[in-house]
C-alpha cells in the first residue's frame, strides 16, 4: 500500500525539517520526504494547511488492563490515543496483576496486537507487586518488551531499594521512572497546599512532598551513574533541582502533563472531582515555572498521565474521589490551543516534546520521519475548533476538567505503520 501526503507543512525536529513538503509511505515505511513528489500510483492525502509530524508518543498512560477493564482496556485506550493523535503509548504497570513478570508484560503486548490500534509498549515494575520490598527480574521484563521500569502510583520509599534498582537497570540501559512523593507529607492530601487549600477547606499537599523525593533520586542517579526519569513533575523546586542536575551531568530527565501546564489550584474551588489529580494542580507560580522549563530544555517531554476512572470513582465527595484525569483525547489540542496558538511554544518545540523527546528518554526508534522508519505520522489541523465533550470520548474514562472548553487546533489524522487509523477524531 502506498500513500502520499501532499502539501503539508512537515515539522520533524529530529531531522531539522520545517517546510512545505510531501511524504511518501510504502509498505508501512517512510519512503521519501521531498518537495513535490510526483507519483500517480499511491493514494493521495491532501494535507494543505495542515502540520505533518512524526507520530506522537505518550510515555505515561494507564490502560488499566489487566484487572481494571471497567475503567479502561487496551482496545478503548488505544482508540482514545489514535483519536488524540498518538501513534505510540507506554502503559504503566499498576494493573492487577501488576506488570512485574515477563508473563504479564507478554500478555499486554499480545493483547495490544489483537485489539489495539496504535503501538503499545509496556513498562514493568521496579519492585515485585509494587510492594517496595524486592526488585523485579528486570532482565526478564526487558526480554518481554518492557522499555522502562516504574512503580508509578506508588513511590519507592526505600532509598536502598531505589539505588539497587538504578544499578540493575543500568545494565540494560533501562530508564527508571520515578513517582516522586513522600507519603508522610502527602497522605490524605486533596489539593496543592497554599492559599486556595485554606480557602476551600481541603487538606493540602506541600510541594516538598514531591521535591524531597526528586532530590533523593537525583542524588542516587548521580551516585550510580544511572538514568532516572521524573514522572509528572509539577513544582518550581523540582524544575530547579532537575535543571541544576542536568548542568552538572546527571542522567536525569523529566516529563510534565498538559493539565499542570494549563490549570492552577484555583479551579478546585467548584469542587469538581475531575480536578483532583496526583500530583495536584499547583499555583500559578509553579505553572509559570513549568512553562519556563519547557523553553529552556529542562523538560524532555509532555506526557498525559492518562488516568481513566469509572463514574462512581468521581461522582462523590471531593475527599473520597479518585485521583486522575482522562487525557489522551485532549492533550494535543490543549497544547496547541494554550501554548502554540498563544505563542508560548512554536511548532517545532511542541512537536519535539511529543516525538523525539520521549523517544530519546526511552531509547526507542520512534519520533522521526527518517527514510526507512515506521510510517507513524500525526497530522494536525491548527485551525480546527471544537468543544471538549467527554460523551464523545473513545476512552471509557470521561473524567476531564476540560469538559465544555472550546479549543483551537486538533489532531486531524493519525497514521500507524502506513495505515490511517483515525481522522477528525473518529476511528477509521
Amino acid at each position: 500500500m502506498k500513500l502520499v501526503i501532499k502539501g503539508g507543512r512537515v515539522v520533524d525536529p529530529a531531522n531539522d525539517i520545517d517546510a512545505v513538503m510531501d511524504v511518501m509511505i510504502e509498505d508501512g515505511l517512510i519512503k521519501a520526504v521531498e518537495v513535490n513528489i510526483l507519483d500517480r500510483e499511491g493514494t493521495i492525502i491532501d494535507a494543505a494547511g495542515k502540520i505533518v509530524c512524526p507520530g506522537f508518543i505518550d510515555m505515561h498512560v494507564h490502560l488499566r488492563e489487566p484487572g481494571f477493564e471497567y475503567k479502561e482496556d487496551i482496545a478503548s485506550g488505544t482508540r482514545a490515543a489514535a483519536a488524540g493523535g498518538f501513534t505510540t503509548v507506554c502503559c504503566m504497570p499498576n494493573t492487577d496483576p501488576v506488570i512485574d513478570t515477563a508473563a504479564v508484560a507478554s500478555f499486554v503486548r499480545e493483547r495490544a496486537v489483537r485489539s489495539g490500534v496504535v503501538n503499545v509498549l509496556p513498562i514493568g515494575c521496579i519492585s515485585k507487586r509494587q510492594a517496595g520490598q524486592e526488585i523485579t527480574e528486570m532482565a526478564d521484563l526487558v526480554a518481554a518488551g518492557c522499555v522502562a521500569v516504574t512503580d508509578d502510583g506508588r513511590p519507592v520509599s526505600d532509598a536502598a531499594l531505589m539505588r539497587n534498582a538504578l544499578e540493575y537497570a543500568k545494565m540494560f540501559d533501562l530508564p527508571v521512572l520515578s513517582h516522586c512523593e513522600d507519603l508522610s507529607l502527602s497522605r490524605d492530601g486533596q489539593m496543592h497546599e497554599g492559599y486556595h487549600s485554606l480557602l476551600y477547606g481541603l487538606k493540602g499537599i506541600p510541594t516538598a512532598a514531591e521535591e524531597i523525593m526528586v532530590a533523593r533520586d537525583i542524588i542516587l542517579a548521580e551516585l550510580t551513574k544511572s538514568h532516572v526519569h521524573i514522572c509528572h513533575a509539577s513544582t518550581r523546586g523540582s524544575m530547579n533541582l532537575i535543571r541544576a542536575a542536568k548542568l552538572r551531568g546527571v542522567n536525569v530527565t523529566c516529563e510534565v502533563t498538559p493539565h499542570h501546564l494549563i490549570l492552577t489550584d484555583e479551579i478546585v474551588g467548584d469542587y469538581d472531582t475531575d480536578t483532583k489529580v496526583n500530583p495536584p494542580l499547583r499555583s500559578a507560580e509553579h505553572l509559570e515555572a513549568l512553562r519556563e522549563a519547557l523553553l529552556d530544555g529542562t523538560v524532555n517531554c509532555i506526557a498525559t498521565d492518562h488516568a481513566p476512572h469509572h463514574p462512581e470513582s468521581k461522582d462523590c465527595e471531593y475527599d473520597l474521589a479518585a485521583y486522575g484525569i482522562s487525557g489522551l483525547e485532549t492533550a494535543v489540542a490543549l497544547i496547541m490551543d494554550s501554548l502554540v496558538d498563544k505563542g508560548i511554544l512554536d511548532w517545532s518545540e511542541m512537536v519535539e516534546l511529543f516525538t523525539i523527546g520521549p523517544a530519546e528518554v526511552l531509547g526507542i526508534d520512534k519520533g522521526t520521519l527518517d527514510i526507512g522508519a515506521d510510517a507513524d505520522i500525526t497530522i494536525l489541523d491548527p485551525l480546527a475548533i471544537k468543544t471538549v465533550d467527554p460523551a464523545l470520548f473513545h476512552s471509557k474514562g470521561k473524567n476531564t476538567p476540560f469538559k465544555g472548553r472550546t479549543l483551537k487546533g486538533w489532531p486531524w489524522m493519525t497514521i500507524v505503520k502506513g495505515n490511517v487509523v483515525a481522522q477528525g477524531g473518529s476511528l477509521v
